[in-house]
């Protein structure tokens, strides 16, 4: 196989859905996943759901104030229990049956219990799902496997998001799901993609002038990093003007943080950004090879201040230009994928997420390394043997170097 490692994955792994199926395999459900941050269920009873593929999970909070993460199913048939997000007092009740959990997942009341045979509440609660909370968001990971935890993976970067305070944040609003009719890693690789910003993006350029910055996380890349400093502004613009002029000081935060905008894109598909006056996460959440749904929302500390409201307003403002930007462009790739035309492209030696990213898709799915589509019916059994080659090639060269 050809040393590809600078190089672009090709065209038909952003088109294919049989290849997404791997990625749901293979990248998703074994990585962690975003539902909320804990102030989105503040009190005991509070849930918010998230549907992801076919799992659909829960976040809740019981009496004790303990959050735990649920497979949003019944036990008994299987009926979804919650919607969105809110609060269910007590007690999960089944809509269909009447089933009824605790807040901790327990089974406590089935109607007409005498008719089961041999039933024990116990063996039909809820199931658990593996979760964590860093910094106060709650995630949660479908499949068991060894990626390091959400707090490992973001380890170099502990001390500076420590400034943020990021576990007393509130949420500005509630979840927007923003519809993009391209594939989820035309999104992602856009996020990391420095080299586009001065071409496309004159107002953000404008902002952070020549300070923007991207590196890989130093334990293993993790984590893709990107910043710029406002103090660097190059061109004038209304919206960032004002934004400079407006934005008040952080008490919380040292004087180099004032003005500095931070982005952080946890693999594979999450992404924080983080201002001085408020953050919010994006998530790319694939619904088949060609739409991408952008889960987001906002998050701030508590600050009634006039300027800090305008200040946030601007943020925002600013923040939908460039993603309207991001659309028209990753619109435009997707439409040269599915042309006839394009294959692979080279990758920049600078462009070191990008190479990254599509580097860890191809150690975890060998299938994409081929530059031409496989049959329908051959790609999981194709990418299966090759796992299991590459496995073996691994077990031999370990074996080679202990004996030396």
């Amino acid at each position: 196989m050809t040393n590809k490692s600078h190089q672009t994955l090709p065209a038909w792994t952003y088109t294919s859905d049989a290849f997404l199926e791997l990625e749901k395999r293979y990248l998703f459900l074994n990585n962690w996943q975003l539902i909320c941050h804990s102030s989105n269920i503040p009190n005991s009873g509070d849930f918010f759901t998230f549907n992801f593929f076919n799992e659909r999970l829960v976040a809740i909070r019981n009496e004790e104030g303990e959050i735990n993460v649920f497979h949003n199913v019944c036990s008994h048939r299987a009926t979804k229990l919650l919607e969105e997000d809110g609060n269910c007092g007590k007690r999960i009740r089944c809509p269909y049956h009447a089933w009824s959990y605790d807040l901790s997942g327990n089974l406590k009341s089935v109607p007409h219990e005498d008719q089961f045979r041999e039933f024990k509440k116990e063996e039909h609660n809820l199931k658990k799902v593996q979760m964590e909370i860093f910094f106060g968001f709650i995630f949660a990971k479908v499949i068991p496997s060894s990626t390091p935890s959400v707090a490992d993976q973001f380890s170099p970067y502990f001390d500076e998001l420590s400034l943020y305070k990021l576990e007393e944040l509130k949420p500005l609003g509630r979840v927007t799901m923003r519809p993009r009719n391209v594939n989820w890693k035309q999104v992602a690789d856009n996020y990391v993609d420095a080299l586009h910003i001065p071409v496309a993006h004159p107002g953000l350029s404008g902002l952070v002038g020549n300070s923007y910055g991207i590196e890989l996380s130093k334990n293993g890349g993790y984590v893709h990093k990107m910043w710029g400093d406002l103090n660097k502004t190059r061109k004038k613009n209304l919206s960032n003007d004002l934004y400079k002029k407006l934005l008040p000081e952080s008490n919380h935060l040292p004087q180099d943080k004032q003005m500095h905008w931070s982005y952080y894109r946890l693999w594979p598909n999450l992404a924080f950004d983080v201002y001085p006056d408020q953050m919010d996460f994006m998530q790319f959440i694939p619904i088949n090879a060609n739409k991408t749904l952008i889960r987001e929302i906002p998050y701030a500390l508590s600050d009634e201040r006039r300027e800090m409201k305008a200040a946030r307003y601007l943020n925002w403002r600013i923040n939908r230009e460039v993603n309207a930007e991001d659309t028209e462009l990753i619109n435009l790739v997707q439409e040269g994928m599915e042309t006839s035309a394009f294959v692979s492209g080279p990758l920049a030696e600078s462009e070191i997420c990008l190479i990254d990213s599509a580097e860890r898709i191809r150690n975890a799915i060998p299938v994409s390394t081929l530059d031409i589509e496989p049959n329908l019916q051959e790609i999981s059994t194709l990418n299966q043997n090759l796992l299991d080659n590459k496995s073996m090639k691994n077990k031999n060269t370990f074996k080679t170097k202990s004996t030396q």
